[in-house]
């Protein structure tokens, strides 16, 4: 199926085509404090009402990053954009914040935490989702109310474990040398998801994972990589920010495609 993507690349950051077709998102170096961020959507200028995306669909695309220990975040797959609140301006969508719905590769260095189960990898490369009820924006207001709390880490504590009950998460650890190029694919079904990869030369398969915790709702594309990082502890401590990269860091994809099955 055609997939029309758009550009983000703030703070000197890049998003190129590639001589085979494909794209280079790249940011450049840089202190702490100064957010990075190089990505492709298709969804900033949409209502997630409009979304393109939902299941049965299959997402296939060849990727390779600069460093295994990139500091920030990478990934690729489909999610609902549920933390942006955007009023209209510019161009964008109005859109206020909702629970979370995804699946995606995800690479988070420390100290990102995002997962609200104890049990579940929350840092590295995975394969993760999030599956939460389609509750309208307006009857999440009163939640609100409990955001100061979180200042206290046995308050926050009791809101991580309550938040469990409506946003379930999966995530496998995967063990791979992202530096070179592999085969990604995500098959997203009303009743799971299933990820593969593939070695680009061989098909050699490494890596497969699958969960019952499919997303709801539509879901947009987005491919990125930044020096972002988002906290939730166990221990209820809340944190976020952006990284300092030593060096320049890239992420190249190929091939990009999704096919409704």
């Amino acid at each position: 199926m055609q997939i029309n993507l758009d550009a983000h690349q703030p703070a000197g950051a890049s998003v190129a085509p590639m001589p085979s077709g494909g794209w280079r998102l790249s940011i450049p170096s840089g202190p702490a404090g100064a957010y990075r961020l190089a990505q492709l959507d298709d969804y900033l200028h949409r209502s997630r009402q409009s979304f393109l995306w939902q299941p049965p669909l299959q997402l296939t695309l060849n990727a390779r990053v600069s460093q295994n220990n990139h500091q920030g975040t990478w990934g690729f797959g489909v999610w609902n954009d549920p933390f942006s609140a955007g009023l209209g301006l510019g161009g964008m969508t109005q859109r206020l914040p909702v629970l979370p719905n995804a699946a995606w590769f995800f690479y988070a260095s420390p100290p990102n935490y995002l997962s609200l189960e104890d049990d579940l990898p929350a840092q590295g490369f995975l394969a993760a989702t999030f599956r939460s009820p389609l509750t309208p924006s307006i009857l999440l207001a009163p939640a609100i109310m409990a955001l100061p709390l979180l200042i206290w880490p046995a308050a926050a504590r009791l809101i991580r474990r309550a938040a469990r009950w409506f946003v379930r998460g999966s995530a496998s650890k995967i063990e791979l040398d992202t530096l070179n190029w592999q085969q990604y694919q995500i098959t997203w079904l009303v009743d799971q998801v299933i990820f593969t990869i593939h070695d680009v030369s061989s098909q050699r398969l490494l890596f497969t994972s699958q969960t019952a915790l499919a997303p709801r709702g539509r879901c947009g594309l987005v491919l990125w990589i930044d020096n972002q990082y988002a906290a939730f502890t166990p221990k209820g401590h809340l944190a976020y920010g952006s990284l300092a990269n030593q060096q320049p860091a890239w992420l190249e994809l190929d091939h990009i495609s999704v096919e409704k099955l």
